[in-house]
């Protein structure tokens, strides 16, 4: 019998796919700013990744598109229908929003089919035969309906929560690190299989992550959020290449910042010469990832530290009587620790920021 995601995926329970849209929410818990104005668009049918700290205000945002938190102030809507905001709140269930939650949530005291059941209405439960039986083919749990969760395995389990999310009919799929209860390797080999799913349905969704690979694997979008604010959202490219902030281009992935001179479209920097994303003059910080430096045998700089990754390695090297600086190579390290190496760039062009 299947144990993975089916494929390819039958006609099922899904709505037409719908844009969410928030506006200058704000939501406080006593003293406590979570949400400070965030403004965020998921187009419908697409996946937007939501990034951001512990407690920058994710789940917060998530449990108030679905209807689980009155905002303060602001605005969401779901389609062309404002949810909450301007005198409205419309209730959760009324929202046809599907919630996967980090634990899953799953009742241990009814089978797979049962929970699957739970959040069909009264009318739909009538024909839960037919609805559970298709949203379980989607999954590929059909062998497992009469199983009680006790008797699952961690992916079966998480599986289960979406096939029950899914099983309304939703219009939008909210995950909330549906993954961070399963080992590595299951975490990579269900992510791969639920993206597929919802891309190939073409449910709107908003995936919450603090794991910045995570993200750019499940998102065709991402939106970078920090203290109750989303600072940046475009294609993960976009935000791994081109950083809006210092900030942003620290927490998604390894950064150099070197210090430059800027004249115009390009900077002078301790590695040598490197061309600007936009025109700058006067002192900089060039956002440099670790692949585009590119390290030979010279006599600038030392290898302190070789790190062997299998698929790649990493370098720290020192600059004589400058920062170190990490590079990344894509085979076996070629340097060895104490030997003298000299770096260039390698990359385009490069964001920079004013000092």
């Amino acid at each position: 019998m299947p144990n993975s995601v089916a494929d390819p995926v039958p006609a099922g329970p899904v709505r037409v796919a719908e844009p969410v849209t928030t506006r200058s929410l704000v939501k406080s818990f006593g003293d406590t700013d979570v949400l400070r104005g965030v403004d965020l668009a998921i187009p419908a049918g697409s996946i937007v990744s939501l990034l951001g700290p512990s407690g920058c205000g994710k789940t917060t945002l998530l449990r108030s598109i679905a209807g689980l938190e009155r905002p303060d102030s602001g605005e969401i809507a779901i389609g062309p229908r404002t949810v909450s905001g301007n005198g409205t709140f419309v209730a959760p269930e009324r929202r046809r929003v599907g919630m996967v939650f980090q634990d899953w949530a799953l009742f241990p005291h009814l089978s797979v089919e049962r929970n699957v059941a739970f959040g069909l209405s009264r009318k739909e439960r009538r024909t839960k035969s037919v609805v559970v039986a298709d949203t379980l083919e989607m999954v590929g749990l059909s062998h497992l309906a009469h199983r009680m969760p006790s008797e699952l395995s961690g992916g079966q389990q998480q599986r289960v929560a979406l096939a029950r999310a899914l099983a309304i009919r939703p219009a939008v799929i909210l995950l909330d690190e549906p993954y961070s209860n399963l080992d590595t390797t299951l975490r990579t080999q269900i992510r791969l299989e639920v993206q597929r799913l919802l891309t190939d349905l073409g449910i709107t969704t908003l995936f919450v992550t603090h794991d910045q690979e995570e993200a750019f694997v499940m998102g065709e979008h991402v939106a970078v959020m920090f203290d109750g604010v989303v600072v940046q959202q475009g294609r993960p490219s976009m935000i791994y290449d081109t950083p809006g902030t210092p900030r942003v281009a620290r927490f998604i992935g390894d950064a150099n910042f070197l210090a430059g001179t800027a004249d115009g479209d390009k900077a002078e920097t301790q590695i040598g010469p490197i061309p600007l994303l936009r025109r700058l003059d006067g002192e900089v910080e060039v956002m440099v990832r670790p692949e585009y430096i590119t390290v030979v045998a010279g006599e600038d700089a030392t290898i302190e530290k070789v790190e062997f990754y299998g698929h790649d390695s990493i370098y720290l090297v020192q600059p004589d009587g400058q920062p170190a600086l990490k590079a990344r190579v894509l085979s076996t390290p070629e340097f060895r620790v104490g030997q003298r190496v000299a770096l260039s760039y390698g990359g385009g062009a490069a964001p920079a920021y004013p000092v």
